[in-house]
């Protein structure tokens, strides 16, 4: 017999184990198995998506260690800590001042400065924003970047000087620099800044690719031009922060106090991720689920490195710990759905998790039982935490944000069965919540707020937060381009590119340039969440992280499948650089 440990991640299942079932580790196998129902004993075809094994193997995980990471680190951290923190108050020009606070977030150490910062941006809002005419364009491009970052909503007529020019045929400019300023900024854009969509952005993208394309563009600094390509191929806007503080901290030309400092704090808060990595490999090797399950995908690294991209920042290595396992489970749980379940096993497992019944356990095919096991103790164990330390019982939310993506993930098996060929606002309608990111969210909110709101748990149970379905929404896109051609192999449900094509009968070219524009409206739609304040309920961190979820998705799925097959699609590459390698110090 099984023993259930309510609100543990000790489960014991002995009498969970699964027979192995042959399938071929180099093709698209159909396997076929025996499945037992109240009526008869059938065979039933199995799906296998071909999933390759982790590369990432426990024992080489365990054993990660950043060699910079010394005892005295700490220590000479906070050192140049308070020299930079001079640094910071004895800059006084009001570029010179925005410039600092730019580099301070790209080398991923703004966070030791958050109130220092917060008062120098205040301050530029209240007696600085509007002396725009007298700066250049890269001044006014900055300063409108980083008070938009950071919540304050700034006009986009901070730009009229320059779009009047523009307009008028008047402005010609090849300062790279600018270019670069002003095409960032501009995605920062609102659904209401049509200027900066129309004019701002259009202008900037066409001088930069004239300076990219002239025969004469090795005149600028290769630094500057390898920004340009960089911004051009996704605004730093888009991209994940962890990721981009490595690069950029690699690519930094000066040897100052500043980098010096960013180094040093890179390695230290690698290390502590590293801890988390090896805590999390040995709970999921613990669970049995990557052995048994051997039709889902093993990815507890990548699932790390998703909620990484969320939230970087050391102090919050609990809420890290507890969203990569929500993570995991989903990465599973959508693999029953799509790869393997039945539709009887389906509909079955849908019924109990939304009445979140343990005692209907025997009711469900062995494999499933297992998953649902490791998912009823998992959310349990968080409810009671949050019970216990903020005094408010969560559990009903979290399970009905479970429920409700498993009847997301029935749709989409029912239409595959079906062969349905849904139009894209019928796919999207469901497909925003199969991609998980609102179940996602909603732990997230209640591991991480330091006050939850009864409130705020009602919207999001009733998924009306909007900063939520953005997210969810880019996540879906970024999703559909990326898996599409994979997921279509194996027969899977319609994506959004096939879906308008079917509905149009547009071209491939034009249906995801299409789903490109849709992934750009949402992010203006977004932005206007950062400055908006109907997010006043939810805190900072939340909305941030939120967004996070949308970057992360366009990292993992930029260059192909980056969750389902890493290695084809850089996220190994990118994993190495944020979690394994340190940067060397001098």
């Amino acid at each position: 017999m099984s023993t259930l440990c309510i609100g543990s991640t000790h489960i014991y299942h002995n009498a969970l184990r699964l027979s192995p079932t042959s399938r071929s580790p180099r093709r698209l196998a159909w396997t076929s198995v025996k499945t037992k129902t109240v009526a008869a004993t059938v065979d039933t075809l199995r799906g296998s998506a071909n999933y390759q094994p982790s590369r990432w193997d426990h024992e080489f995980l365990l054993s990660l260690e950043n060699i910079y990471v010394r005892a005295n680190c700490v220590r000479d951290r906070d050192f140049l800590k308070e020299k930079v923190r001079k640094v910071l108050d004895q800059t006084t020009t009001p570029l010179e001042q925005l410039e600092l606070v730019d580099k301070l977030q790209r080398l991923g150490v703004s966070y030791h400065f958050e109130s220092k910062i917060d008062n120098i941006l205040t301050d530029f809002y209240h007696n600085n924003v509007r002396e725009c005419g007298k700066e250049d364009l890269h001044a006014t491009a900055l300063k409108f970047r980083l008070l938009r970052e950071h919540g304050f909503n700034v006009s986009e007529g901070i730009f009229d000087v320059f779009i009047n020019k523009i307009e008028d045929g008047t402005f010609e400019s090849d300062d790279i620099r600018g270019l670069i300023s002003v095409y960032e900024a501009s995605y920062l854009a609102t659904k209401l800044d049509t200027k900066l969509h129309k004019v701002i952005r259009a202008y900037a993208n066409q001088q930069l690719r004239k300076i990219i394309d002239s025969p004469d563009h090795n005149t600028y600094d290769v630094n500057v031009l390898e920004m340009a390509v960089e911004a051009l191929e996704m605004p730093y806007h888009w991209r994940m922060k962890r990721l981009e503080t490595r690069r950029y901290i690699d690519a930094y030309s000066k040897h100052d106090v500043l980098i010096e400092f960013a180094k040093i704090d890179f390695n230290i808060v690698q290390a502590v991720h590293q801890e988390e990595l090896k805590y999390l490999s040995s709970w999921w090797k613990e669970t049995g689920l990557s052995n048994q399950l051997h039709f889902a995908r093993d990815r507890i690294v990548e699932n790390y490195f998703w909620t990484v991209g969320q939230i970087q920042e050391p102090q919050f290595g609990y809420v890290r710990r507890v969203i990569t396992k929500i993570n995991a489970l989903i990465t599973t749980i959508d693999d029953i759905y799509d790869v393997y379940g039945t539709l009887d096993e389906l509909q079955q497992f849908t019924a109990i998790v939304e009445n979140w019944d343990v005692n209907r356990l025997d009711e469900l095919p062995e494999y499933m039982k297992l998953c649902y096991l490791v998912l009823y103790n998992e959310t349990n164990s968080i409810g009671r935490d949050i019970l216990k330390d903020k005094n408010i019982n969560v559990i009903p939310f979290l399970k009905k944000s479970w429920g409700d993506l498993c009847k997301a993930y029935l749709v989409e098996a029912k239409w595959h069965i079906k062969k349905h060929k849904p139009s894209v606002e019928e796919y999207m309608q469901n497909a925003w919540i199969s991609i998980s990111a609102p179940t996602l969210l909603a732990h997230f909110y209640c591991v991480f707020s330091d006050k939850i709101s009864s409130q705020v748990l009602e919207t999001l149970s009733r998924h009306q937060q909007h900063v939520v379905r953005c997210s969810a929404i880019v996540l879906r896109l970024a999703n559909d381009l990326g898996t599409s051609p994979d997921e279509l192999k194996r027969g899977d449900v319609l994506k959004s590119v096939q879906c308008y094509m079917n509905e149009t009968g547009a071209s491939e070219e034009k249906s995801r340039a299409y789903v490109e524009d849709m992934i750009s409206n949402t992010w203006n739609e977004m932005n206007n969440e950062i400055i908006s304040h109907d997010s006043s309920l939810l805190p900072r961190g939340f909305v941030e992280a939120a967004i996070n979820l949308a970057r992360m998705s366009q990292c993992m799925y930029q260059y192909g499948d980056g969750h389902g097959s890493p290695e084809k699609a850089k996220t190994v590459d990118r994993i190495l650089s944020t979690l394994v390698n340190p940067i060397p110090l001098d």
